[in-house]
């Protein structure tokens, strides 16, 4: 029994000395691989990582770039217009009347002259014909007095008729020819009103809604009228631009230049009509420091409506065979205004640039690049003067060369052709 548990003490269980095995077996697996990479690194120092030892560059940047090119830009104003009718008006009758017909539609387009409304000429054609018939009265009145004169005339030279007869039978015929004078003009006056019992539209325009029934007895003190008429063919915009742009509008009125304007909707996408400058007002508005403007549109397609509010672009002149830049490549910074030229070795250097006129994605360069320049456009956030980039393929805004095919979106010209060796070696 006393051996047994000597035996026990002496020597470890079986689960033990496997245990120990393992942890043996592992140690020298570790002792092995550490070996191994030992003699790999002591091995020659053209397989060690170049720069071993010292802090590793930072990775290249990203960027897209854009082209400096030579060409044409507007120089133009934005501003925020409304549409106003040319003449606006209010059809009133002249006469008073019972309203006979209503001849128009709402929503109609009319001509000058046409037929609107009819009012009962009945009674107007009555005091016509009446002052006609007063006419030829008087004039027979006239006719009588003239003959009496005549005789008159006579018996005087004979001494037959007192001076003082002839005398006033000269009067008579003369108040009898005033009186004729205004039955003419009473004959006038029945005559316009006669036509006024036909109301016929004044301009070209279209009509609104009707504001009077057939039936009605209609007056020319009524205030609201019959109809109201805008004319929309042509129109106007009226729009105010800042006091500082009205010099170089005014110089280019007074040299003749027809400033082409542009509407656009709400969204300023979508360019609705075309039309062309007209005028600009007589005094600044000291509460804003702006001018208004009005400009012209022929609205051939209606597009344009009266009180309705438009985006407008005023093409004030334009800048011809200038440097021209994408407005995404210039940065402003503690340098002023610059940009990030790209070389030729693949860095970037910081250009102090001097902008002229803004034309949507497009600026004017003054100084500090020129044509053919290429610029980073996307991915300058973390650029630094000298830092070296790496061109995103098929994102450079550069027009492509004349008559080569156009490169698709995210692949570089040549790439098919760099494939194809490798696909008949495959094959």
């Amino acid at each position: 029994m006393d051996k047994q548990v000597s035996g026990r003490l002496d020597s470890p269980p079986v689960a033990v000395r496997s245990s120990w095995r393992s942890k043996g077996i592992l140690a020298a697996v570790a002792l092995v691989a550490i070996g191994g990479l030992g003699a790999l690194y002591w091995r020659g120092g053209s397989s060690a990582p170049a720069g071993a030892g010292r802090p590793a560059a930072p990775p290249q940047a990203s960027v897209s770039v854009g082209t400096v090119e030579r060409g044409d830009i507007k120089v133009s104003v934005q501003a925020l217009g409304t549409v106003t009718s040319t003449s606006t008006v209010t059809v009133r009758p002249q006469v008073s009347g019972q309203l006979l017909s209503v001849n128009f539609k709402e929503g109609q387009s009319v001509r000058r002259g046409d037929l609107i409304a009819q009012i009962d000429p009945r009674p107007f054609q009555a005091t016509l014909d009446q002052a006609k018939a007063q006419v030829d009265r008087d004039q027979a009145l006239l006719e009588g007095a003239k003959v009496d004169l005549q005789r008159y005339q006579g018996l005087s030279a004979q001494n037959a008729v007192p001076r003082q007869t002839l005398d006033t039978q000269k009067a008579l015929v003369a108040q009898y020819m005033a009186t004729i004078e205004a039955d003419k003009a009473l004959v006038q006056t029945a005559s316009i009103n006669l036509d006024f019992t036909q109301i016929r539209a004044p301009v070209d325009g279209r009509t609104g809604l009707r504001l009077v029934d057939q039936g009605n007895y209609v007056t020319p003190g009524d205030a609201s009228g019959i109809v109201v008429l805008t004319q929309l063919q042509p129109i106007s915009v009226v729009f105010s631009v800042p006091e500082d742009r009205l010099a170089e509008i005014s110089q280019r009125l007074k040299a003749g230049a027809h400033l082409a304007v542009h509407a656009f909707d709400r969204t300023g996408q979508t360019r609705i009509a075309e039309g062309v400058l007209d005028t600009f007002d007589s005094q600044i508005d000291q509460t804003t420091g702006t001018i208004k403007l009005r400009a012209s549109f022929p609205n051939a397609d209606q597009r344009l409506y009266p009180n309705q509010f438009v985006n407008v672009t005023l093409d004030v002149d334009t800048h011809s065979g200038v440097a021209i830049a994408p407005s995404a490549g210039i940065q402003r910074g503690v340098p002023g205004t610059f940009a990030y030229l790209v070389n030729a070795d693949q860095t970037v250097s910081v250009r102090p640039v001097t902008l002229g006129v803004t034309a949507g994605e497009k600026v004017e360069v003054l100084s500090g690049l020129a044509p053919g320049d290429q610029i980073v456009v996307e991915g300058a956030d973390r650029l630094r003067d000298g830092a070296h980039v790496t061109v995103r393929p098929g994102v450079a805004r550069t027009p492509p060369a004349a008559g080569a095919p156009p490169v698709q979106p995210g692949t570089q010209p040549g790439a098919h052709q760099g494939r194809q060796p490798d696909r008949a070696a495959a094959q």
